[in-house]
């Protein structure tokens, strides 16, 4: 014990997972934190060891891959992993960050916390689609080639920025390598922000399905290591499952077919966990236009702490906000539905209303309901 205390980082991970007190209240759905994690690392062992047998090399690259998977010992397991993996990550972060908007995890005094959370789905989403790119497959070469146009729209510096990205008058070779670079590097940046992450959740505390101080009734963090493991365990059945009987299901068949940068694919889609985002960018003609909504969509739940702020934390006591809450999530979901469909009627026409319904839930529904909210309340306590 007296080394433990000495030792500043042996401490951190001894209150960490020994003495740290947690509200007594959590449920199930605080556990998708911990799962994210795990999801982190297995992300970042499994991609050290197929980047020892990967070649970053337009003409090698898709070869380098089916190497892997047929001559490797266990390369096609760690492919699975690694490709699966992604998808669970990217579910787990969302669920986490939906639970967080359910319960007001992002009020006062934690805005630092969802600031950085926001952060790390943003690099999430960098580090998934440069991943993306890496097996050079057709969708992972035309994905590469749309998406890395879309910082043309940027004044003055758009096109010096996408010859920057490509490292040339092209998606090629040189684009390849860079992607690959920055692939290795975010997972370690983001690795960063998470201990970023627990630090400012530790000096608050954990908000909790209440909403009230988390000061009050708690207990210390071992009592809730069986909960964990009881998640880890489900989790570990059904990322099983799809490993072993369904490694493709959340994969495009297009991207087993070597680039080709003289056959567009007809329908260009990227991962389902990109596809909200890429409705709302293509929900609009115009291509500036379809890049700022992108781009607001992110940061909009950046800043949701500094005008998302009411005097109820969790929407369990807020039933007008719990009710437009459940049609925000329904919204999402719609949206990565119609992302993966044709850009055609109707689906076109859905994406546009589902994008707009987007907006004005943060626009136009927060602020309307927290005045309504503020104005009931403060009546109430006036009558009393």
């Amino acid at each position: 014990m007296r080394f433990v205390k000495t030792n500043s980082f042996f401490y951190a991970v001894y209150h960490t997972a020994l003495t740290y007190p947690a509200p007594s209240n959590f449920s199930y759905w605080w556990n998708f934190g911990v799962l994210a994690f795990v999801c982190l690392l297995l992300q970042i062992l499994t991609g050290i060891f197929l980047a020892m047998h990967y070649t970053p090399h337009a003409d090698l690259a898709f070869t380098s891959v089916e190497h892997i998977m047929r001559d490797v010992n266990y390369g096609w397991l760690l492919r699975y992993m690694h490709l699966n993996g992604a998808s669970f990550f990217f579910l787990a972060v969302y669920v986490h960050m939906f639970r967080g908007i359910y319960y007001g995890s992002y009020n006062k005094p934690r805005e630092l916390l969802w600031v950085i959370g926001v952060i790390i789905l943003f690099l999430m989403i960098l580090t998934a689609f440069m991943g993306y790119v890496l097996p050079w497959g057709q969708m992972s070469f035309w994905a590469a080639t749309v998406i890395t146009n879309l910082a043309s729209v940027i004044p003055l510096l758009g096109d010096t920025i996408v010859l920057w990205l490509w490292g040339g008058f092209s998606v090629d070779n040189a684009t390849l390598n860079r992607f690959f670079s920055f692939h290795y590097l975010f997972p370690f940046v983001i690795t960063a922000l998470v201990i970023l992450h627990v630090i400012f959740l530790h000096e608050h505390g954990s908000n909790n399905p209440l909403g009230i101080s988390s000061k009050v009734d708690k207990i210390t963090f071992p009592y809730y290591i069986i909960k964990d493991v009881y998640s880890l365990i489900w989790f570990g059945f059904i990322y099983s499952y799809f490993i072993f009987f369904e490694p493709n299901t959340l994969g495009h068949p297009d991207n087993y077919i070597p680039a080709n940068p003289m056959v567009t694919p007809t329908h260009i889609v990227p991962e389902w966990y990109f596809l909200p985002f890429y409705a709302i960018l293509r929900s609009v003609p115009n291509k500036s236009l379809g890049v700022v909504l992108l781009m607001l969509s992110i940061i909009i739940l950046m800043v949701l702490p500094f005008y998302g702020r009411s005097l109820i934390r969790s929407f369990i006591f807020r039933p007008i906000y719990k009710f437009l809450f459940w049609f925000f999530l329904f919204d999402c979901l719609l949206l990565g539905w119609i992302g993966g469909k044709p850009i055609e009627a109707p689906y076109y026409d859905l994406g546009q209303f589902f994008t707009i319904f987007y907006f004005i839930y943060f626009f136009l529904f927060l602020p309307i309901i927290q005045k309504f909210e503020y104005f009931i309340l403060t009546y109430k306590l006036k009558r009393k």
